[in-house]
């Protein structure tokens, strides 16, 4: 596997790269968002770590740009960073990462987290299936969502997301279910993770009238339903 990490601290860089390395992943370096672009088109890697402040920009345009390219949307993103306010992790995940993790960082807890993010494609299987939770309709071979007849833009995340709850319409699913269903059982995340995304799609639904249809259940957690219940 091919581990791209982005970061300009020359020894941080290096402890990562190495750290990486004794787990028997190849590990590719760059110190700016200039050459992480390069190498992602050159190496096409199979995970990124990437620091926030960056001296060409910063890892949230990095992933953002990822995020806008058919290429490299579904490389999974961990976001390693001295930013540890909530808010900073809010806009980490918002702007398209799968993980955020803050320095100093234990190198174990480093690769347990690379090592999730590497699973999740296996944990999800696609299937040549629509379904249809009126207004929403969900093709699984297509990776497509529709609201009547407007196509609605998600991250891999998101879609995964709704497509387990309209897998269940009515289910109401707990945020520790949610992880392990959309991120792995192995997963080191929080509850919060599960609370961004619900955000993330709710705002991606409600242009479309749509975002009404996934309830907050208190002190148990989420579920959808369809509108004209």
């Amino acid at each position: 596997m091919n581990i791209l990490v982005v970061e300009d601290d020359r020894d941080i860089r290096e402890l990562v790269c190495m750290s990486l390395a004794q787990n028997d992943f190849h590990t590719i370096a760059c110190r700016d968002v200039q050459e992480a672009k390069q190498s992602l088109i050159e190496h096409s890697p199979d995970c990124l770590v990437v620091d926030w402040m960056l001296p060409d920009g910063s890892g949230i345009e990095l992933i953002r740009w990822m995020r806008r390219k058919n290429r490299f949307q579904q490389i999974p993103v961990l976001m390693l960073t001295a930013r540890a306010q909530e808010a900073d992790m809010i806009t980490g995940l918002d702007s398209g990462a799968d993980d955020y993790l803050t320095k100093p960082m234990s190198l174990r807890e480093l690769n347990a987290r690379v090592k999730a993010l590497l699973r999740r494609p296996a944990v999800y299987q696609e299937i040549n299936d629509t379904i249809e939770l009126e207004p929403i309709k969900l093709n699984s071979l297509t990776h497509e969502v529709f609201v009547g007849a407007t196509l609605v833009n998600l991250s891999k995340t998101e879609f995964k997301l709704l497509k387990l709850l309209m897998e269940n319409a009515k289910k109401v699913f707990s945020r520790a279910q949610i992880l392990d269903a959309v991120w792995g059982v192995n997963a080191y995340l929080g509850d919060r993770t599960v609370d961004v995304h619900i955000l993330r799609l709710r705002k991606a639904l409600k242009p479309h009238g749509a975002d009404g249809m996934i309830a907050t259940v208190r002190g148990a957690g989420y579920r959808i339903s369809p509108l004209k219940d």
